[in-house]
């Protein structure tokens, strides 16, 4: 594990404000800075970075974190990775303890990543010299600008070519990172020979893996590097890095089959693909998309073989889905790939196409009615069977309430007897919710906000008393100190008084005490205590405290509870009083609790 200190010490160096400066627009905003949240499609800013608070977050999506969230959620870097970015940028050398950055597989790791490159540097020199490669290229539409862009190179047409990249053919790293075979004569030879060179890069950019293209008739026509520890199959996507700015622009991915697809859609403006690798979509890969995009899109052939991977597409989106995400799916006509289509209709025709495909909930129950006569109660009742392998693996509760509505409309059932057939238990009621009373003058001044609704949690009186004490306590962990743990044991055990507990324990040392709020969270991070310090952040930000008056709020807060606690205890005592059981210090307590309570009652001081 990274060190806590070194992560707490990068967060309270790191100029949050600088760093997403360099892929948004900030405009000065008070004491914040505001933009177009970069995450999700808006016309208005609704995106705000604290530079007190090391923070950033969006009011109009919930997007939030610090500058290491950030990296992750915007360049799709995993947390260490995110980290190590940072301290390259302040010139820190991460300290790299644990079994995950110590020992052999982490030199290892750089050992490959040295090995890839080399070859990846030497593929592209060998496509500058062979002019049957250059003109396949050229014939395929591509110019030298969208090669160099991907980082297009030629495996050379001979069994040990790499021999001269390399200083030692015969190095362990070369078949570990698969870029040569070892047969059972012992003899070693490429992997890749006479095949255009498709390098995959990780997240930072570093060549991993490659895909070769047979330049002729033969098989297979397409040639992937074997696993390794640098490559999973499964978890990677070729041109993720060349296509961020066009996701990031159009809100967009579109996830097509084949290296050349990608690059040729690129070749005619459309920046936003990306292709799986010679793998089906993973759960894994969705997520990852989902991450930086509101809308995917899979493109797949409309043949047999389309469909069969639009399927797989579908049942790895299903538990990554979410209300404010769409996925659909474009089927091209039978004669085109992406590539051809593109070629032949250009690339309005395609974002064209990409725009109309058929949104995840209609392809769903599509799929689900194939072979299904639904003119008989028989084949009505196939298609919920078909149901319960797919609808119960909905993330998104909306939009599997829609799906289940519109299945049940098909089904010639209620949506109650659907939900019940496939196992979903009833959504439940919501309660009423208990705003503050509207008052004269509210709407102009804008309390309920541009669209003049109210906010989504009441302001004062029935919040519980834990997840406010949390976002004091969290808005300025100082006063941890001045909270007695014995009165916090009185809360309800949720999980808001367990990351009370835990913001005071972590207090103790006096290290994080005056921390930004950014510090804190990266402090949480993979906690239990995650969620419940997520929210009271996102109140915070919205709100629903007044951070110039928290020492008097705190001090209501534990008056309340004081109050309960006092409230309880008279209670118990009564108890013992009505039965006989009390005795004359339980009658002495009772009357001294009174006395606490009115004068808790009245405002005093006790």
């Amino acid at each position: 594990m990274i060190p806590q200190a070194f992560i707490q010490d990068l967060i309270a160096r790191i100029d949050i404000v600088d760093l997403i400066q360099r892929y948004v627009p900030l405009k000065k905003a008070g004491a914040n800075y505001s933009a177009c949240c970069p995450f999700h499609n808006e016309k208005s800013p609704s995106f705000t970075v604290s530079p007190s608070k090391q923070f950033y977050h969006c009011f109009g999506c919930g997007a939030h974190g610090t500058a290491i969230g950030f990296l992750m959620e915007h360049s799709g870097l995993g947390f260490v990775d995110a980290v190590k970015e940072l301290a390259q940028q302040l010139g820190l050398e991460v300290p790299e303890e644990g079994p995950a950055f110590s020992g052999p597989g982490r030199e290892q790791q750089r050992s490959l990543i040295d090995v890839m490159s080399t070859a990846a540097r030497f593929y592209r020199e060998q496509l500058k010299s062979s002019p049957r490669a250059v003109d396949y290229l050229k014939r395929r539409g591509l110019t030298g600008e969208i090669a160099a862009r991907f980082g297009i190179g030629y495996a050379p047409d001979g069994w040990q070519s790499l021999d001269k990249a390399f200083p030692k053919y015969d190095d362990g790293g070369l078949a570990e990172a698969g870029l040569v075979i070892d047969n059972e004569a012992g003899r070693r030879y490429d992997r890749f020979r006479d095949r255009i060179m498709f390098p995959i890069q990780d997240a930072r950019g570093n060549v991993i893996a490659f895909g070769g293209r047979i330049l002729d008739a033969g098989e297979p026509k397409y040639l992937n590097s074997p696993e390794t520890p640098l490559f999973e199959k499964g978890r990677e996507l070729y041109g993720l890095p060349q296509a961020r700015v066009g996701i990031r622009e159009t809100g967009t991915v579109i996830v097509v089959e084949g290296y050349m697809d990608v690059v040729a859609l690129a070749q005619y403006g459309v920046n936003n693909a990306v292709a799986t690798l010679g793998t089906a979509t993973t759960p894994t890969h969705v997520q990852k998309l989902l991450r930086q995009a509101d809308r995917l899109v899979f493109c797949f052939d409309g043949d047999k073989a389309g469909r069969k991977a639009a399927r797989r597409g579908l049942e790895a989106s299903l538990p990554h889905l979410a209300d404010d995400k769409t996925v659909c799916f474009l089927f091209l006509p039978a004669e085109h790939d992406p590539d051809s289509f593109v070629r032949e209709r250009g690339a309005e025709a395609f974002q064209l196409a990409a725009r109309d495909a058929t949104p995840l909930g209609r392809f769903l129950l599509d799929t689900l009615a194939e072979g299904c006569d639904l003119q008989t109660a028989e084949g009505r009742a196939h298609l919920v069977h078909n149901a319960k392998e797919f609808v119960p693996k909905i993330a998104a509760q909306v939009l599997r309430l829609q799906i289940v509505r519109d299945l049940a409309a098909v089904a010639q059932l209620s949506p109650e007897e659907t939900s019940s057939a496939l196992g979903l238990a009833p959504p439940p009621r919501p309660p009423r919710p208990a705003f503050e009373p509207f008052q004269k003058g509210d709407w102009q001044k804008g309390r309920f906000g541009k669209k003049g609704l109210p906010p989504p949690e009441p302001r004062v009186g029935v919040v519980p008393l834990e997840q406010q004490l949390l976002r004091v306590l969290l808005a300025r962990p100082r006063l941890g100190d001045k909270v007695p743990v014995a009165l916090v044991g009185h809360l309800p055990e949720t999980a808001e008084r367990a990351a009370v507990m835990a913001i005071i324990d972590a207090g103790e040392d006096g290290t994080l005490l005056d921390a930004p709020l950014g510090a804190w969270i990266e402090h949480f991070r993979d906690s239990t205590h995650e969620a419940a310090i997520t929210r009271a952040m996102q109140s915070i930000e919205e709100g629903y405290i007044d951070e110039t008056k928290l020492e008097e709020t705190l001090r209501g807060l534990l008056d309340r509870l004081e109050l309960q606690a006092v409230e309880t205890e008279l209670k118990n005592l009564q108890i013992q009083v009505t039965s006989g059981r009390a005795d004359n210090s339980s009658a002495a307590r009772l009357g001294s609790l009174l006395a606490k309570k009115q004068k808790l009652k009245s405002g005093q001081t006790v």
